[in-house]
């Protein structure tokens, strides 16, 4: 979307607007991140942006480990014990334990007690507030607890004592994925996208050929980078979800040493492979923000890993070199078609407010 046609203002929470006869566009902080969305046609984009405003703060106060109000944190406070949820956290975390099904493992949201270890144990904004560079020596927590002990059912969820779930391996997909169709249905507009972060998600009708989307190593990222090789790359997407995760966006340094935020759930410690961004086109955001994240900590197999299932993916490595795999497009704005079917299936008993379903009271 042409995010650098959006005016920024100082005020963190407010919708940024730009408007054009055909599409408009709004922008502002949330989540820790940067929320963007296009509709057209212009006229709907009021009910659109307080759809997402609606939705956004619905996946915030069930599923962010930074507030101590919200759901997470409640059933992390019930040590063990059983806890009854919202339709919003039951399908978070449904699909996060789907995710770590379908990657093995590699997507596991058991890694939240090795990030807390690790120094990400606030709002990422207050983490680079803090300049947080501690001279203690790094406490690696052992390898994730195993996404097998979590017990979800309905919307009972039990979560074993010291057992923290971090969702952002599929959170901010699915935020993408509920905010876009909740942005449609409101607005009854001719078709909008929704950006979290750089996770995309398209719902509606799409302008010819696709919505223009940059893929880029930052969701900030503007222009093309001045080295040689093609870190950005534009591609126009008219459906589906397309989600991009890197380890040079959420870096902080503890001890002298530069850390990230995506875990090997195998180690403990930051995915240490070749690749610093993998960008993944699916039939949701939520599927491709699984596969990303997996394909990043599975490492130098990522290529034949996502080859394997037939996923269109590119692949930057940490030297700048670009790999492109399952049909990712060579040149500049090209066509992406992601796959039509979805790959994270959750159990017939949990809420799919994927598909817009009302939320539970």
């Amino acid at each position: 979307m042409p995010a650098s046609a959006v005016a920024v203002r100082p005020d963190r929470c407010q919708w940024r607007l730009a408007r054009s006869d055909v599409v408009a566009v709004a922008e502002r902080d949330a989540l820790g991140t940067t929320a963007r969305l296009a509709v057209w046609p212009a006229s709907a984009l009021p009910a659109a942006v307080g759809a997402v405003d609606r939705e956004l703060d619905r996946l915030d106060r069930a599923a962010s480990r930074f507030r101590p109000d919200s759901e997470i944190c409640r059933v992390h406070a019930a040590r063990g014990q059983p806890a009854d949820v919202s339709d919003a956290l039951a399908e978070a975390i449904g699909v996060a334990l789907a995710a770590a099904r379908w990657s093995g493992g590699l997507a596991d949201p058991t890694v939240g007690a090795a990030l807390v270890a690790l120094g990400y144990d606030r709002d990422f904004a207050e983490l680079q507030l803090a300049g947080l560079d501690e001279q203690i020596g790094l406490r690696p927590e052992p390898p994730a607890a195993s996404w097998r002990s979590v017990r979800l059912a309905g919307h009972r969820v039990q979560i074993p004592a010291g057992v923290l779930l971090d969702l952002g391996a599929t959170a901010k997909g699915l935020g993408a994925d509920w905010s876009a169709a909740a942005a449609l249905r409101a607005s009854r507009c001719g078709g909008v996208v929704v950006s979290l972060g750089g996770d995309v998600a398209v719902a509606g009708d799409s302008p010819r050929h696709g919505w223009p989307v940059l893929v880029a190593d930052d969701h900030r990222m503007r222009v093309r980078s001045a080295h040689s090789w093609p870190v950005t790359q534009l591609v126009l997407l008219s459906r589906g979800g397309l989600a991009t995760s890197s380890i040079s966006c959420r870096q902080w340094r503890r001890s002298g040493q530069r850390l990230h935020h995506i875990i090997d759930p195998r180690t403990g410690l930051p995915a240490d492979g070749p690749w610093r961004t993998v960008s993944v086109a699916a039939a949701r955001c939520a599927d491709a923000n699984a596969a990303s994240t997996a394909a990043i900590v599975c490492g130098s197999a990522a290529p034949q890993w996502l080859a394997e299932r037939d996923i269109p993916a590119r692949l930057v490595g940490r030297d700048g070199s670009v790999v492109r795999v399952g049909g990712w497009p060579d040149s500049d704005g090209a066509v992406l078609t992601p796959p039509e079917r979805p790959w994270l299936h959750l159990p017939g008993s949990l809420p799919r407010r994927i598909h817009g379903s009302p939320d539970r009271s």
